[in-house]
């Protein structure tokens, strides 16, 4: 018999910063009537759910618990935020073999118990590990999304609105390629409210555009290393990046979203997990939307593919850890 999903159910394994930012952002949503935690540590699990539950009369009525793998096989969400944390000096990539190790006790206990919803990857290096689950798991590509370059986008878009002086929401650019050293800025495609962004930047004054786009990218991409560098961990700004994505998943808004998906020919890339603008909704990935990028953006997003694929062909996947 097929598993049903309750589409106001969701739930979250691994309960450290990430994850237990991203279960408390979730309660203040609204968005879930139901809230399952898990976490290899079953207390910590107990304990970031009560945690969280006395909150819930001054937010609005949910059940919010730590479970088992039995109690998530109904959500219509289950969003991974498992693995090793990222250490001052260490890369997204450097974490790959302890984490791919972490889905490989994790995945085929989802996949075995009929799951029918969304697999949503969070833990880094995340288009590594969209990849891994996908084929973990067996599960139709469109149902497994990573948050990909959602929050660098945010952060891009943050840092674009201080430097011109306008509300970030006007602000229409994508972070791309890896979430991770590789990470392209897509200027060529960038405006505010429509109009090119030097056109708008020599509005508010701004002429020297190659220095100024050259210093936000790179504000953009080392921004977690600076946060991890002083504070241990970033948490706030991607529990709030899986909210949005849940929104667009559980409310179907088709919202176009720089999310981790398989790429399958699109800029000459194929067979690799990658962040790029998909529109999002109700049955995850509908498809990919094409954005406009100049010869030197789209040399370094296959550039960016190919250090993935280098990483993904290291990978054993053939087996789980039972």
């Amino acid at each position: 018999m097929t598993q049903t999903i309750n589409p106001r159910k969701a739930a979250i394994i691994g309960c450290g910063f990430v994850g237990s930012a991203t279960a408390f952002t979730l309660m203040q949503s609204r968005l879930f009537s139901e809230l399952v935690l898990l976490d290899a540590n079953e207390a910590k699990a107990d304990g970031e759910a009560k945690d969280i539950a006395h909150g819930i009369p001054f937010s609005g009525q949910m059940k919010i618990y730590a479970g088992t793998y039995d109690d998530i096989a109904d959500s219509a969400i289950i969003i991974i935020t498992a693995g090793a944390n990222q250490k001052p000096g260490e890369t997204r990539l450097d974490l790959v073999h302890k984490n791919v190790a972490i889905y490989k006790s994790i995945i085929p206990e989802i996949s075995k118990r009929d799951f029918q919803g969304i697999l949503l990857i969070v833990s880094n290096p995340v288009d590594i590990l969209t990849y891994t689950a996908l084929k973990l798991s067996g599960f139709p590509e469109n149902r497994v999304i990573g948050s990909g370059t959602v929050l660098d986008t945010a952060r891009l878009k943050y840092a674009l609105s201080e430097h011109l002086g306008v509300d970030s929401r006007s602000v229409h650019s994508f972070i791309i390629g890896e979430h991770g050293d590789s990470e392209i800025a897509a200027w060529s495609s960038t405006n505010v409210s429509g109009i090119p962004l030097n056109t708008f930047c020599e509005m508010r004054g701004h002429y020297n555009h190659d220095a100024a786009m050259d210093r936000i990218a790179e504000e953009v991409k080392n921004s977690a290393y600076d946060i991890i560098s002083k504070k241990q961990a970033t948490y706030y700004g991607i529990a709030m990046s899986v909210k949005r994505i849940c929104e667009c998943i559980i409310r179907n808004e088709r919202s176009i979203l720089p999310i981790s998906s398989m790429m399958h020919g699109e800029y000459g890339i194929s067979g690799i997990s990658l962040s790029m603008p998909a529109i999002v909704g109700l049955n995850g990935i509908e498809t990919h939307v094409p954005i406009s990028l100049d010869a030197d953006e789209a040399e370094k997003l296959r550039e960016s593919a190919e250090t993935l694929k280098k990483i993904a062909a290291e990978l054993d996947l053939s087996t789980a850890i039972s």
